[in-house]
């Protein structure tokens, strides 16, 4: 889905600047508009846009969204920040205070706040934050400009690292999003920003557009970024849920996803373990010094009977309540598997949650192996069946509800952080060809 982020500067109120966005929309293929000072605050309805419904906003931050898809849900925890659920997706809209130092500070305080309370969710930061992340981001002239404080970029920094972002537009040499001219000087600043959750950098594109504040059709004075997300909007039915944590606990999930997901079907039939299971037990279990097993997304359970046989107390959790393997009241286990799973799940927020699931069994200092279908595999298959793109993989079956995506070991570790775990220092490689794996470890503390 590629969004447009946009400080339009009160103007979209004037037919000629309307006229000239929406041409600007379609020709990018736009899907939603994220505007900061979109109209006049004291306009009491929101221009309307062609092609555009309305989702939500006032005159300091709003949303539109193609007329094709269907609106996320829109709030506002400060008039300084909108918060939308675009499906697996949370965006954080910011239109940070255009004349203090100090208030943008406090405000990214807030923010670092907003996004902990989020608990590893993938988040989108994006807007005008009236401020130059680095000095070489602000000049005044040909000199550095002072107008972004030391404290500002200290708390932006603990944003960043706190919740895990990277900013998609810093370039070795800076792409103003904003220039005017001040007492004869021209000032120059990257404050129109991005800033995305790392593991999603590599399936997301982000490019600043100058024409709409250059050009011959331009209609404010600020850059765009078009932000192009691994997110496929379709219509929503919020009561649905897939193998998230309201699911698997029985507790309340903000994440939304929906039954026409079926992963249970891709689980295989098999009379005898797998070799990702044998692996575990000929390779792993001795030098971790494994006696609990519990294969968490377990299917039909095949590779239980496999763990029980080496001398292993195990048990099998799949939510699909049809292959008969309850959530256990046990937790404290050694080691969990999740063998191709997280490939079957269509977002990473839903990835991120079932590894918190699964972590939520180990006992402190224990150990959860994960094992998924490689990039490659998936490329491969979908290139010969002809999958639809659906998120950040692939419709394997559209009618039966069956999604892939391959995820490399790089990948497990990133979701792994989110999840609170870590890479397991001196765990034995398995000899897995064909597939990609990750040991991880759950924190004592």
């Amino acid at each position: 889905m590629l969004l447009a982020s946009i400080n339009l500067n009160r103007r979209l109120g004037a037919v000629g600047a309307r006229s000239n966005l929406a041409a600007w929309l379609r020709e990018h293929g736009v899907k939603a508009v994220l505007a900061q000072e979109p109209f006049k605050p004291a306009d009491r309805r929101p221009p309307s846009l062609a092609g555009f419904t309305f989702a939500g906003g006032d005159g300091h931050l709003a949303v539109w969204t193609s007329e094709d898809i269907a609106p996320p849900a829109v709030s506002s925890p400060a008039p300084w920040v909108q918060r939308i659920e675009l499906e697996w997706l949370l965006v954080l809209q910011v239109h940070l205070d255009a004349y203090a130092g100090a208030a943008r500070a406090a405000q990214l305080a807030e923010l670092t706040a907003m996004t902990a309370a989020e608990d590893g969710r993938p988040l989108l930061l994006c807007g005008d934050f009236n401020l130059a992340p680095r000095p070489e981001d602000g000049l005044f002239g040909a000199e550095t400009s002072t107008f972004t404080t030391n404290a500002e970029r200290r708390m932006l920094r603990q944003l960043m690292l706190g919740a895990g972002l990277v900013d998609t537009t810093a370039e070795t040499a800076p792409a103003f999003t904003f220039e005017r001219v001040f007492s004869g000087k021209p000032s120059r600043f990257r404050c129109d920003l991005a800033l995305l959750s790392d593991h999603l950098a590599a399936t997301a594109t982000v490019t600043p557009d100058a024409t709409v504040r250059t050009g011959e059709r331009a209609f404010t004075d600020h850059s765009a970024l078009l932000i192009d997300l691994p997110v496929t909007g379709r219509a929503a039915d919020p009561g649905d849920v897939l193998f998230a944590l309201s699911e698997l606990t029985g507790k309340d999930s903000a994440a939304p996803a929906r039954r026409e997901y079926q992963p249970h079907k891709t689980a295989m039939s098999r009379q005898a373990p797998s070799p990702a299971s044998r692996a575990v037990t000929e390779h792993l279990t001795g030098p971790l010094r494994v006696r609990s097993v519990l294969d968490h997304g377990c299917g039909r359970g095949a590779d239980i009977a496999h763990y029980r046989s080496t001398g292993l107390y195990a048990e099998g959790f799949d939510p699909h309540e049809a292959f008969g393997w309850p959530r256990p009241e046990r937790t404290g286990f050694d080691l969990i598997t999740s063998m191709f799973v997280l490939n079957v799940l269509p977002d990473p927020w839903q990835r991120i949650q079932v590894l918190k699931d699964a972590a939520s069994f180990a006992r402190p200092g224990g150990h959860i192996v994960v094992v998924t279908r490689s990039p490659e595999e998936i490329a491969k298959a979908a290139a010969d069946a002809g999958w639809a793109a659906h998120h950040d993989g692939f419709w394997s079956s559209r009618s039966r509800g069956t999604f892939q995506r391959g995820i490399d070991s790089g990948e497990i570790m990133a979701l792994a952080r989110r999840a609170g775990l870590a890479p397991a220092a001196g765990a034995p490689v398995l000899p897995l060809p064909g597939v990609c794996h990750a040991v991880l470890t759950k924190p004592r503390t």
